[in-house]
Formats: C-alpha cells, structure tokens, sequence
C-alpha cells in the first residue's frame, strides 16, 4: 500500500502487514458490504445496532464528526477572548480537567506549547498535594480553565475550590472573574459559571463524548490561548475529515488505520504498540484514553502501548504504529522492534505540528471504526463507573469514621504494605507477584504520584523497563487519578490479560479540599484504593504497593524483591 496525497498533506501510511494481510482483506470486505463510511456520515444508526437505546446513545455521541466545521464559527471570538487574557499580563493559565477534558490539551500545550508573549500554559489533572502546590503556586496571577463536559467530576471541582480558596486569599474580591468554564448546556457548572459571572463561558455541543473531544471546544479553546494557530488545526483537521469520506475504505486514511487495528485485534495482535519520537511521545497518551477507552469493553479491547524502552522485544501480540514528523523518514524508528522481527506495521507521516488537528480526527474517526468492527459501542464507558462508586463508598466511610478501612496486607516490608487481589491469591508471596503474567499478558503500572516528578519517573520507568526485560510482556506506566478517565474502562472491561501493580504513598505534606471533610491526599488514596477494590471484583490479577513515604529508594528495594523472584 502506498501513500495517499491529497490537496493537503495527508499520509495514508505505509505498511508492512505480513501475516495480517488476509485478516486485512476481510475487514476490508466488511466495511464495504455494510456501506460504513455512507451510514457513518449520514448518522444511520442501524449499523451500529438494532437496539432502539443503543441507537439513541449513539446518536447523542456523533457530534466530533462535524467538529471542525462548527468550532471554526467560534475562531474570531476564540482569538479575541485569548488576545485580552494576553494583553492582562497573567503569568499562568491553568486547567482544570480529566480525561477527555484535559488530554488534548495536554498533547498541545507539551507537543507545540504556548506561543511566545502568551501566559505559561499548565495542565492540573492530579489531585496529587504536591501536583497541587506546584501548579497553584501563582494563583494571584493565573487564571483558571475549569473544563468538564458533565460538570460533577470530582477531581476538577475539588481543584477549582481550592484555586477559588487562593484567589480570595490573594485579595481577588470575585474570583469568577478569574475562572473559564468548559462544559455542556445545562450542567452544574454551566449554571454557576453564570451564577458567580466567570470571565468567559463555552458551552460545547451535548453530542461530542468527551474522548472525541479534541477538535471541540474543548480542545480549542485552550489551544488558542496557547496562541496556536487554530485556523491551521482546524484546516488540517477538515483535509482529513474530507479524506475520512472516501467510499473505498483502502482510500479512507481513518478506515486504513482503524481496519488494521481491528484486523489485528482479531488475529490476537491486541497490543497497540506506539513508536513516537521524542517530541510526540505526549500524543500517546490522548490515543491511549481514545483506543482504551473505546474498545475496552465486553471482554475485548486494544490495548495501546507506548513509551517503552527503544530496545525492548516484541512478541506475537504487538502490531506496530509509527509516527513520525517533519523530515523524519516515516519507517525509521521502527527497526529492530518491528519490521525486523516482522511484526505488522504501519507508519504514518505527520507534515509538521500544525497538522495535529489531521491527526486527531484520523484516530477518533479509526477508534470508531475499530469499535464497530469489534462488536462494541465506541463511545460509552460502562466499567468507569465501578471505581468511581468504590471511591464515594470510602469517602463517605471516611467522613463518617475520619479514617479510610484498609485491607489487611498479604506482606510488609521496610513499614511498605503489600497487597493481593483474590484473584492473585494464587500466589501466596506477594513478591512473586510477577509469575503470575503470561506470554499474551500485559502489565500495567499504575501509580498515584506527581506527574513526572524527577526521582520518581526515572525509578518507575526503571521498574517498567526490568518487569518488560524479565518477563516479555507489553507493559503500560498510568498515573492516577488520570488512567481513572482513560485505561481504567480496558483494566476493567477488556479482556482479562491485564497484570496492575498500583503504588500509593503517605503524602509528604497533604492539602484540604476547601467545604469537604477529607483533603487531597485522602482523596488520592480512596480513589486508588477504590480502583484496587474494582480491579478485585472484576476479577484482575493486582498488586498495591503502599509506602510510609515518598522515597523512591525504597520502591527500588521493593522492586529488586520482585523481579528477584
């Protein structure tokens, strides 16, 4: 197969599909007899399903289709909002999200960043005390993104209450006047955003699920005030979706990648591995929440892979996606992790930064498809809840007992509890933790701690090398509560190839949540103590780690013991 051009740069990928060409040919086939691309446009929805329900909620979640079009209406007020928070000297801009809310933001603000002469950008999606501090830490100056599409989430509210507490403290007599509110018609949050007169108020079409959200408001609004070129995303983002309408799915650069995704898949190559150069390895994590999320479901799912060590091998279950951007020859960085092991690939080309937009559409337009082909609903989430409904059950015995339960540990080590899921009870060391994976398993470390936070990421990417080293599988690396809004539905909907190790630690210095009866270093913990009981009742192999304290040394101590073993 070879590269597709259109009036716009738009790269259809090279492959090498090996063993997968048959498979290939088959979906191919499947996607033309079901006429997907026309019922796809036109939102007929008895492709997806003959249940009336099912047909309903996908119709409420179609909307990202006709994103570039419908935010390109809001480009002269977008650029006008982001000049005057400009030209007010603020030295921070900081959002307050999860998930889909905060995810392509995140990819923009670490992959182009903030233009010069405009406001430093930060992303805030932990409620991690030290993450907090850190990013709060010129409240007096900054103002507040507060984006959430349901408007009740817990981790952006209980930071906005906290940036609220800062402000007043630092004299700002209405501190609305210092928050931008990101949500859906009608929500909580659009009502008090009214209420207490926020600066600005964007209200996104109720149609766009929050995973498919990058080309909306959501996504644009804080890209132009980065001072990002959004004209260009948006125009990328239009070649593609244009490009997307192809009737031929071998044409159809999203059907291209979403095709070879779902033939893989179904070969039993579930491992999506991702093989960014340095300067795009950010945007794995907004494909890991899109595929993850989407597919992981009803005992299926992709799993996507990135960030590993260059030299790690890969096994009968990977399929290779590779990006690369600007003069980088597209097949370079694959190597000897795919093409000489003849592992099934596809390499795709990115012109430059500003054809991100592209991007995003290919890959929401591919997952979709992807899902379909599955036999999942793309754009639900029904396994999130679980973890969610775990941790309001340990809040609340907290706020009634002033403590959180905690499970008896299986070993203790330096003062550090260890932790085993029953269905990991077949094991009766929790240091031989690691006999439990098997050849088509994947490990997922999963750890509630600052975001790259110096020590702590060499160590963990340390600890993820060694375990990918030591015991073949694809290994993941999320932190919590953000993996929560994204891998969290393939831990616990997907199929049950997932090994988790979650690590906690005793907060060095905790923080309260302003009007609530537990702090953020409570909430951190219930939350990643509620994803360990979940993973527990879906029966999931897992291990939790929790230190007395925040030393990394000791992790390495504790991990040396493991792979021991």
């Amino acid at each position: 197969m070879t590269a597709m051009r259109q009036p716009h740069p738009i790269d259809s990928g090279t492959s090498a599909f090996g063993p997968l060409e048959a498979a290939l040919e088959n979906v191919f086939q499947q996607l033309e007899r079901s006429l997907f691309v026309d019922a796809l446009w036109a939102r007929r929805l008895d492709v997806w399903s003959a249940d009336a329900s099912v047909q309903q909620r996908i119709a409420d979640r179609l909307g990202w289709l006709d994103a570039p079009d419908s935010v390109s209406s809001h480009t002269a007020r977008l650029q006008a909002f982001s000049t005057s928070v400009r030209d007010d000297n603020f030295s921070d801009i900081v959002l307050l999200g999860m998930g889909g809310s905060s995810l392509a933001p995140e990819v923009l603000r670490a992959v182009i960043g903030a233009a010069p002469g405009f406001p430093r950008f930060q992303v805030l999606d932990s409620v991690d005390p030290e993450s907090v501090n850190a990013a709060m830490a010129r409240a007096a100056t900054s103002i507040f993104v507060l984006a959430s599409k349901s408007g009740s989430t817990i981790e952006p509210n209980a930071l906005a209450a906290e940036a609220e507490r800062r402000l007043r403290a630092a004299g700002v007599a209405e501190p609305g006047s210092r928050f931008v509110a990101i949500t859906d018609e009608g929500t909580a949050l659009h009502h008090r955003a009214l209420d207490q007169r926020f600066r600005e108020v964007f209200i996104n079409p109720s149609d766009i699920g929050g995973r498919y959200s990058a080309l909306s408001l959501f996504g644009m609004v804080p890209a132009a005030l980065m001072g990002i070129d959004i004209h260009k995303v948006l125009a990328s983002a239009r070649a593609m979706a244009d490009a997307c309408r192809a009737a031929d799915p071998r044409r159809n650069p999203g059907l291209v990648l979403g095709a070879i995704i779902a033939a893989a898949t179904r070969s039993g190559r579930d491992k999506l591995t991702l093989v960014l150069p340095p300067h795009l390895e950010p945007f794995g994590l907004w494909v890991e929440q899109l595929v993850a999320e989407s597919t992981g479901k009803q005992g299926t799912g992709v799993v996507p892979v990135f960030g590993e060590a260059a030299d790690v091998q890969l096994g009968d279950d990977r399929f290779v996606v590779q990006l690369s951007l600007g003069d980088e020859a597209p097949a370079t960085a694959i190597k000897k992790r795919g093409s000489a092991q003849h592992t099934p690939s596809l390499a795709i080309h990115i012109p430059d930064l500003t054809t991100l937009g592209a991007e995003f559409f290919r890959w929401e337009l591919a997952t979709a498809a992807t899902g379909w082909l599955l036999g999942v609903n793309p754009f639900d989430e029904p396994n999130v809840q679980q973890a969610k409904d775990a941790t309001r059950v340990l809040l609340d015995r907290y706020s009634a007992d002033g403590q959180l339960p905690v499970r008896e540990p299986d070993a203790v080590i330096e003062g550090a509890r260890l932790t085993l899921s029953d269905a990991a009870r077949r094991i009766t060391d929790p240091l031989a933790f690691l006999q439990l994976l098997q050849p088509s398993d994947y490990f997922g470390l999963l750890v509630y701690l600052p975001p790259e936070a110096g020590a702590w990421t060499e160590t963990l990417q340390e600890l993820r090398d060694a375990i990918a080293t030591r015991t073949g599988v694809a290994t993941t690396l999320g932190y919590g509560p953000r993996y929560l809004h994204s891998t969290g539905q393939l831990h616990k909907g997907g199929a049950n190839t997932g090994v988790f190790m979650l690590v906690t630690a005793d907060v060095t210095v905790d923080l309260p949540i302003p009007g609530a009866s537990y702090s953020f270093g409570v909430l951190e913990i219930a939350q990643a103590t509620g994803d360990f009981e979940s993973l527990n009742h879906s029966g999931r192999r897992a291990l939790h780690v929790h230190l007395p304290k925040r030393a990394p040394d000791l992790l390495r101590r504790i991990a040396r013991e493991i792979l021991a073993r």
